[in-house]
């Protein structure tokens, strides 16, 4: 689907005080940008934010980071964020691939991928974000404890992420190819916009969560 251009948007995240400039000379020091120490969580993919926006609601106790490189997206997810009275949520427009250089190594708690782009062509597979390439660069941010969560309604996609983290070295915590008839993989599950579309339509919504086999790999 071509995303439609909105003009200023490119303007408006240079100037945007929930947008962090140079966010590089931020690694290691995300508790400062917010003000408070708290559990660190990102979400890649952000989108037109209704999915982070309610979890910063719902969670004043964490903080929040959503990552968007398309700035006519990213600036819906703004609108949201200049109406809610909080101070535990910021975004970046970047790409994913700039992650180990913006988060330092256990500096990241949680790691959300929210139907994420396919890459359908096989020559694109690296650029999928569940990818052993991108598998790789989570695990120097995440906190030991660290864990990523994915959904998806691409079954394809689904496929490919839990072939990739078995090569990663990975292990699966848990995984349901039908989200919304698990009750226990649904408890307090939030829906993104995609995820309300997909739903709808009678799609069924698969979702994994995943963490670094940290344990196996020091034998």
């Amino acid at each position: 689907m071509r995303l439609r251009n909105v003009p200023g948007a490119k303007e408006e995240m240079l100037v945007n005080p929930f947008v962090v400039q140079e966010p590089a000379g931020k690694k290691g020091a995300w508790a400062e940008v917010f003000g408070t120490k708290r559990p660190l969580m990102l979400e890649i993919g952000t989108g037109k934010g209704q999915f982070i926006t309610t979890l910063a609601k719902k969670n004043p106790g964490v903080n929040y980071i959503g990552i968007e490189k398309m700035s006519s997206v990213l600036i819906r997810a703004l609108q949201k964020r200049a109406e809610m009275e909080v101070d535990n949520l910021y975004f970046l427009r970047m790409d994913a691939e700039e992650i180990v250089s913006t988060f330092d190594k256990g500096e990241v708690a949680k790691i959300y991928l929210n139907f994420s782009d396919p890459w359908p062509k096989d020559r694109h597979h690296k650029r999928r974000l569940t990818s052993r390439e991108f598998l790789a660069r989570y695990e120097q941010i995440l906190a030991d404890a660290g864990i990523v969560e994915f959904k998806t309604d691409n079954v394809g996609l689904f496929d490919f992420s839990l072939e990739e983290i078995e090569a990663a070295g990975w292990k699966l915590l848990g995984c349901t190819r039908d989200l919304h008839h698990n009750d226990e993989m649904n408890a307090g599950n939030v829906m993104t916009e995609y995820e309300e579309r997909f739903s709808s339509m009678g799609n069924p919504i698969c979702k994994l969560i995943c963490a670094p086999d940290r344990e196996k790999k020091a034998e």
